[in-house]
């Protein structure tokens, strides 16, 4: 099987059971979400973290939007706000069309049965004091559901779910490899039956042959459950494996969103390119066509004025430092761009011409992306 049909394959088994029409009203739906950090230098405030700000998308019931970044671009952030771990500083979000923004813990409660989040850390994320049954159950027992034939029976029915031994039910988290502790925190996120949950880069503190497997039962698991997942991560080989739906972030905005195979073959975003040409390419020995961005990231502390993007990007101009491109689609589709000069045309190593804060050297680099797929 050739690279492009095993691609063309993986998007097929991907898009199993997930809504296609755009008049499917959204399960989530957010708008202008921000979330500031005051900082501070003894008793005087010395101004605002803007970790997230301004942020607009919306998941469908049975889909995955995966959400990527730089390091320090608000993913988390984000994603705790969405399961509301963090109040948010301004802006909505609706679950199921109710505004749960600032709902109370007693609003909550009953909206924790279908939000739940699964941490990146599978290490810190479990209590060691407690036996794995009890982790898994305490989402049944804080919410007073007694499941037909007990609460035993349903955790060890989870943990065999997950791919683990039901007979460990009283072993301890410290007896369980990394990819098995992350089994056991799906299992806890999946005690609620819950709607929509928040994976916070659930594999990248995994090792790259445990990465697949929890990536494959995720996938099992939308599939049989008709669960919607907000999938954050770095790395872009298995965001284009496992989400229908792809936003770029940079320094706490939405620089690009679209389907999958926009933002993979056809991006708009001079950040988007710069970070499919950073996918490795084992074919090539050479540099490959890779966009290389000079600097750092600027502080959220200070960010800079229009396009934030701007002080790295080699197509800016005097109008990206004094008007904030806004997420709009460039050609009615929807794909959309924040950019006053949007790239057009596939993934190609001359497209992603050097200039300004970037260079670009090699030849094409859509090789590179279809090798994701693999």
């Amino acid at each position: 099987m050739s690279v492009r049909n095993a691609a063309q394959r993986s998007t097929a088994v991907a898009n199993e059971g997930v809504p296609t029409s755009d008049d499917v009203e959204p399960l989530l739906r957010v708008r202008g979400l921000a979330k500031h950090f005051p900082v501070r230098s003894g008793l005087r405030g010395r101004g605002l973290v803007r970790a997230v700000d301004g942020l607009d998308f919306d998941v469908r019931a049975g889909e995955t939007l995966g959400l990527v970044g730089e390091s320090g671009c608000g993913k988390t952030t984000t994603g705790r706000m969405l399961v509301r771990l963090l109040e948010p500083t301004a802006g909505t979000i609706e679950f199921e069309g109710r505004d749960i923004t600032h709902a109370g813990r007693r609003e909550l409660r009953p909206l924790r049965q279908d939000l739940q989040i699964i941490f990146q850390d599978p290490y810190a994320s479990l209590n060691p004091r407690h036996t794995v049954g009890r982790i898994v159950a305490m989402p049944l027992q804080v919410n007073g559901i007694e499941p037909a034939g007990g609460i035993k029976a349903r955790v060890q029915e989870l943990l065999e779910t997950v791919g683990l031994n039901p007979e460990h039910y009283n072993r301890y988290p410290h007896e369980f490899s990394g990819g098995q502790r992350q089994r056991i925190g799906i299992a806890r996120a999946l005690a609620l039956r819950p709607k929509l949950i928040v994976a916070d880069e659930p594999v990248s503190a995994l090792d790259v042959s445990i990465q697949a497997q929890v990536i494959n039962l995720l996938r099992d698991l939308q599939r049989d459950l008709g669960l919607a997942f907000v999938f954050i991560a770095h790395d872009l080989a298995v965001v284009r494996h496992f989400c229908q739906r792809v936003a770029v972030m940079y320094l706490g905005k939405i620089v690009e969103i679209g389907d999958r195979a926009d933002i993979y073959e056809r991006p708009q975003h001079p950040y988007t390119r710069a970070l499919l040409s950073a996918i490795p390419d084992v074919t090539q020995l050479g540099p490959g066509g890779r966009i290389r961005l000079t600097g750092d990231v600027p502080t959220p502390l200070e960010p800079p004025s229009g396009c934030r993007f701007r002080t790295r990007c080699w197509k800016a101009r005097d109008v990206c430092a004094t008007e904030d491109p806004a997420l709009v689609s460039r050609d009615g589709g929807a794909q959309a761009t924040a950019c006053h000069f949007p790239e057009s045309g596939p993934v190609t190593g001359d497209a992603a011409a050097a200039g300004g804060d970037a260079t670009a050297v090699g030849a094409a680099a859509d090789e590179t992306v279809e090798e994701v797929a693999k």
